[in-house]
This record gives structure tokens, C-alpha cells and sequence, in this order.
């Protein structure tokens, strides 16, 4: 992790193209084994390389577990390196920060013996995330804003670089805003059988016999963590560079969003605010352009054209708002739904 952070833009540069290539075999390559996902894995892949934690929302059974398993199998990231637990009311922060050191408790000091739990895990799912109390709650919101948990009272670093979560429902209380204003995109994993049934079963099918024999056929090597970290790093780098121009300094938003695509993004979000009463707040807005970017670098390579900004029919903060924005973002953006 710690050499990702020391290469240069100039390295990564040559790198860029190879990586991207190898992301988009490999979202393309797990979306084989679902049925109708396509669409999910893509916005799994774009979440995982701007390091944005994503909200998987459906009901039971409609493959979210299933997903975030495969996503990170296909990624040849070890157990010891992934974190995963179901949430609930009764869940302490033990059970995903780690035990408390009893020894240490002894002579007066709070450590958590955090091995095999949140805080060593570069890849995390929590699973039912809004079940969670309050004492969670709270732990996980300093855990994806700032990465970084307490140890003794000291901010200590976590290795968190990508975060699934998911609900069957999204509650409408007020304690869980904060939460949920962190997932700047939240996606519904909806049933398929009435458009899939047959297609449905024979990957269903496929899926738990290869499991039961032991076998990983979406674990195909086309990516790993790593390319994801240098494509991170490599965004990053582009995000920060500031170039002299005739003009002034040339920003990141100068060279790939173009003022007529900047206008437009303002337009809908202002529509969303104003018509469907979305909450949309500063945060978000930032996260947002940083997502598109990357969406559009990772599809086309290039700058950010019309289709990045369907992103924004993921940014809804209730499952009514989810399924309403799905059908009129790409609307007013003149897209097929």
C-alpha cells in the first residue's frame, strides 16, 4: 500500500491505459455470472476505484452478498485481507473493531486487539449496515470519513480502501442521516426472474454447484486490489495537478468537464433538490464530480460526456427516491432509461 503512494504521475501515466484495460475485463468478466447485474458491477467497480463506499438496497435473496463475494474472489483478495459481518441492534463494537485487550485493560489502557477485524481489512462489507445501534454507528462514521478508529484515545489508522454495505430498506430516521449522506451512491439489486426465469436458474444453479465443488470460475486474475490502488492514485494525481495555461492555472475540471456538462450536472441536481426534495449536500456534490470522473476514465478513458452524469440516478436517499431517480435522471438527460 505504503509504495502505491509513492509513485509518480509520470509512471502511473504510462501505467493508466494497461490498468484500465485490465478493470474493465475484469467488471465485464464477473458480470457473466450474474443475471442482469451489469449495471451494479459497474458502479462496484467505479465505487471501489475512487475508494467511494457504495449501498447495495433489495430485498432478500436478490444476490447483494453474492455480489460483494464474487467482486472481491475475482480480485484474489485473501481472507485475511477482507472484512465481512452482518449488522444488527445487539452488535457491539467488539465484534467489528476487535476485543478489547483484558492484559492491557489491566494496567489502565483501552486497545482494541483489532487482527481479523475492520480495522486490518482493506475490503469491507457490513451487511444490514442501518440494524446497527448507536455505539456503531457512531465508530463507523469516524471509520469511512476519516479512516481512522481510537485506539486509547489515539486516532489510529485503518486499512480501509473499499466498502460494500447493504440494507433491505433504508429507515427514515433522523440519527441515520449522517450515515447515509457517506454513500454518495446507493443502488437497488432488484428481482430478475420476471425477465431472466430461466436464465436465472441455470446461473443460480451454476453458482452453488461450483462452490459446493470448491471451485472459483469468476476468479479469472484479470485485476486485483493493486490495479485499483495505482487507479486511485493515478485519479488522484490528475484531481490535484494544476497546469499554466494562456488562461491561468488549468484545473482538473478545465481539461475533462466541460462548462456545458458542468451547467447540465447543476441543472438536474437543482431539479432533483427542487422538484423530489433529494438531499443533495455539499459533501456529496464533491464526492460526485470525483465519482463521474472516474466513471468516465474507467468506460471511455477520456472526459466526461452525457452518460457520466447518469451517476446522479444513484443518488437517492430512500428506496422511493431510488426508484424514481432511475427513471427520470436519464429523462432529463435526454438517455435511455
Amino acid at each position: 500500500m505504503k509504495e502505491v503512494d509513492e509513485i509518480d504521475l509520470e509512471t502511473l501515466e504510462k501505467e493508466a491505459p494497461a490498468i484500465r484495460e485490465r478493470l474493465n475485463r475484469f467488471r465485464r468478466s464477473v458480470a457473466r455470472f450474474f443475471v442482469g447485474r451489469e449495471r451494479v458491477i459497474d458502479l462496484m467497480t467505479v465505487a471501489a476505484v475512487a475508494q467511494e463506499p457504495l449501498l447495495l438496497v433489495g430485498d432478500p435473496g436478490t444476490a447483494k452478498s453474492e455480489l460483494v463475494t464474487k467482486f472481491r474472489e475475482a480480485l484474489g483478495v485473501p481472507d485475511s485481507d477482507y472484512f465481512e459481518y452482518m449488522l444488527t441492534r445487539f452488535t457491539e463494537p467488539s465484534e467489528v473493531l476487535g476485543p478489547i485487550d483484558i492484559a492491557l485493560l489491566r494496567d489502565g489502557r483501552f486497545v482494541r486487539r483489532e487482527r481479523g477485524k475492520l480495522p486490518t481489512a482493506s475490503v469491507v462489507f457490513l451487511d444490514e449496515i442501518f440494524r446497527s445501534n448507536s455505539a456503531i454507528l457512531n465508530a463507523l462514521l469516524t471509520v469511512i470519513n476519516e479512516r481512522k478508529f481510537y485506539q486509547d484515545g489515539v486516532p489510529t489508522p485503518v486499512r480501509l480502501k473499499v466498502l460494500f454495505a447493504a440494507t433491505n430498506e433504508i429507515p427514515d430516521q433522523g440519527e441515520l442521516a449522517a450515515l447515509k449522506d457517506r454513500f454518495a451512491l446507493k443502488v437497488a439489486c432488484r428481482s430478475v426472474q420476471e425477465a431472466f426465469f430461466a436464465e436465472l436458474i441455470d446461473a443460480g444453479l451454476d453458482a452453488m454447484t461450483q462452490r459446493e465443488l470448491g471451485r472459483r470460475p469468476w476468479a479469472e486474475g484479470h485485476a486485483t486490489l493493486l490495479d485499483l490502488l495505482k487507479a486511485h492514485r493515478y485519479l488522484n494525481l490528475l484531481f490535484a495537478r494544476q497546469v499554466e495555461a494562456a488562461r491561468g492555472l488549468e484545473r482538473d475540471r478545465d481539461r475533462f468537464f466541460s462548462p456545458e456538462l458542468l451547467a447540465e450536472l447543476r441543472r438536474i441536481i437543482r431539479t432533483l433538490v427542487r422538484e423530489d426534495e433529494v438531499f443533495v449536500s455539499d459533501r456529496k456534490v464533491v464526492k460526485l464530480y470525483r465519482l463521474i470522473r472516474t466513471h468516465a476514465w474507467l468506460l471511455h478513458g477520456g472526459a466526461v460526456d452525457r452518460s457520466d452524469l447518469a451517476l446522479l440516478s444513484y443518488v437517492g436517499e430512500t428506496r422511493q427516491e431510488i426508484d424514481l431517480l432511475e427513471e427520470k435522471v436519464p429523462r432529463l438527460l435526454g438517455l435511455e432509461a
